[in-house]
Parts: structure tokens; sequence; C-alpha cells
């Protein structure tokens, strides 16, 4: 397994990268699962934030379709969800938790949606299925994401 991780994860900048976003794919997970509000809760949520801090800065170091692809893009929509959700938890102002709960959220939905196009790169040969499998996997994950988002908001009297 470690002999096949090499062949496809290059250089330390593609090992910090699949680290952080492992780190931030079992924090993010954790989060969703358990009690909000927690000490708990707190602390998995700042790992899931360091890492994917992390993770999305190091996207810009990897270069896999000559330049700033698409895949950049969706790391900077991720750095603007994560600061969405955080930026509302210090301040504490007016819906400060509703904001906190919905970019949050979001956040580790997009987090999978991206786990759909790192396989998509690491193991379709050709774009034609590449994009195709990745539109479909990323859909599914949106629409599952989104269900799960607007059960826990009733739960908590958002909608």
């Amino acid at each position: 397994m470690m002999d096949y991780l090499n062949q496809i994860i290059e250089d330390w900048v593609g090992w910090f990268h699949f680290i952080t976003s492992v780190l931030a794919l079992i924090a993010g997970t954790i989060v969703l699962l358990n009690k909000k509000g927690t000490l708990f809760h707190k602390r998995t949520g700042y790992i899931y934030v360091a890492s994917m801090l992390m993770l999305n800065i190091s996207s810009f170091f990897i270069v896999n379709f000559g330049g700033f692809s698409l895949f950049h893009f969706f790391a900077i929509a991720s750095l603007i969800t994560i600061f969405g959700g955080m930026i509302p938890a210090f301040r504490r102002g007016k819906n400060w938790l509703v904001k906190h709960f919905y970019f949050m959220s979001w956040s580790v939905v997009g987090l999978y949606c991206a786990l759909w196009s790192e396989v998509g790169t690491r193991f379709v040969n050709n774009m034609k299925d590449f994009w195709w499998m990745v539109a479909l996997a990323t859909f599914v994950t949106a629409f599952i994401g989104a269900r799960i988002i607007n059960k826990e908001a009733k739960k908590l009297n958002f909608k």
C-alpha cells in the first residue's frame, strides 16, 4: 500500500496535502456526528479548521493541470466557507450560530466533494470519464449533504 501511495503522491507537498486532508476528513466527520457546542466540539472543530487551512494553502503548491485550475478555485471557495463559519463564531454577532452552522457544514460537504475529485485524478485514466464521474459523485454528495444539513438545521430550529 505504501509503495502505491508513493507512486501517486510524488513529493513532500503532496504528502502534506494528503495527511492534512485525511485529518480534515476525520475531524470534520467527528464534528458533524457529535453534539454541538461542547468542549469536544470546539477542540475537534479547531483541528478541522487548522487542517483545512493547511490543506487549502498546500493545494496552491500542487500544479497538476499546468497552472491555476478549477481545483484552485474550489480551494478558494473552501477558504471562504471556513472564514464564513469561523468569523461569526469569534464575533458572536446577530445570528452567528446560524452562519457558523451553515458555513461549517457546507465546508465539510465541500471537502467530501473534493475527495471525489481527488479520487478521480488518481484513478480515472481519461478526462472524459473523469469529468462525468466527478460531477455525478459531487452532485450525489452535495444532495446527501444538503439533506443532512437541512435535517440538522430543523432540529436546531434554524428552518
